[in-house]
């Protein structure tokens, strides 16, 4: 089915490439990236004012840490960074002999573990080299394993409300994957396709669960994000989004009643740009969810 939520545009400063946004309750904020921009991007709904962190490289995902600041990829390196002096301490390189990789998405689980996932970036427009992409763990301690090898864009991820499943998007698979996630250990095995995205629905981009434990999807070039449920693998509603280029989502706000969406202009061109005003804004909605 198709809702008609209310849906309104609350950081109006444009993004590349919004992606990875995580609320932090300790701040009050919204965190989240710009990939292609460089930075790691703070939004305060108190004040309304986004302040940034620019790094040295594309920066795929941020995530909190329990001490304060954040843990990120960027470029094909986890490190943390410390948001009050601006520092970004390596924590290990991956991946050195793919230069024309970088990292993507990324989350923490139930247990602290920083999953992230790699893909080869664009050589030329719509050229890219296939299954070059990884999914690995950064563990606490700061040793990392690989969980999966050959993917194309590594993106989307979240763990089911009991802690026994793992999803997964591999973008140019443009499916949702489940596999089964031993949450002592971190370890996935077992994938089972979920859901398959419908030609309308363009490519899927990132993704988190709600409370009710159904997924919801953003649809990249599909201008929406849809809910599908776990249990059936059915989408059982669709949300238009007010721009074609919709990358991620996440839950926040008081209570984690408020569902925040971001976007991206890069990949529009001139004349899609001029009649899109709201491409790279970041949206919140309040959902609500009824079953089709």
């Amino acid at each position: 089915m198709s809702s008609s939520i209310k849906i309104e545009s609350v950081v109006k400063e444009k993004t590349r490439m919004g992606e990875c946004p995580v609320w932090e309750e300790r701040e009050t904020a919204l965190v989240y990236v710009d990939i292609n921009s460089q930075k790691v991007c703070r939004w305060s709904p108190l004040s309304n004012e986004v302040q940034s962190v620019s790094v040295d490289a594309r920066v795929g995902s941020v995530a909190l840490r329990q001490c304060g600041g954040y843990v990120i990829a960027l470029g094909t390196r986890f490190a943390f960074l410390d948001w009050d002096t601006q520092a970004v301490t390596t924590i290990l390189e991956l991946e050195q002999d793919k230069p024309n990789n970088r990292f993507n998405d990324g989350k923490v689980d139930p247990k602290g573990r920083f999953f992230a996932g790699t893909m080869a970036e664009e050589t030329a427009p719509g050229v890219r080299a296939r299954h070059q992409g990884a999914l690995y763990t950064l563990y606490p301690d700061h040793s990392v394993i690989k969980q999966l090898d050959q993917l194309d864009i590594s993106n989307g991820l979240d763990w089911s409300l009991d802690h026994r499943t793992f999803f997964h998007i591999d973008s140019l698979a443009y499916a949702v994957h489940a596999f089964s996630y031993d949450v002592h250990t971190g370890k996935i095995a077992c994938p089972k396709l979920l859901y398959h995205l419908e030609k309308e629905e363009q490519m899927p981009d990132g993704m988190c669960i709600d409370a009710e434990g159904k997924l919801w999807v953003a649809c990249i070039d599909g201008g929406r994000i849809i809910r599908i449920d776990p249990e059936t693998g059915k989408r059982i509603q669709t949300v238009r989004l007010p721009t074609p280029r919709i990358t991620s989502c996440c839950f926040g706000g008081k209570d984690y009643s408020e569902m925040y969406v971001t976007s991206a202009y890069d990949g529009l061109d001139q004349t899609t740009l001029a009649k899109e005003p709201h491409a790279g804004e970041i949206f919140k909605q309040l959902p609500s969810f009824p079953e089709s």
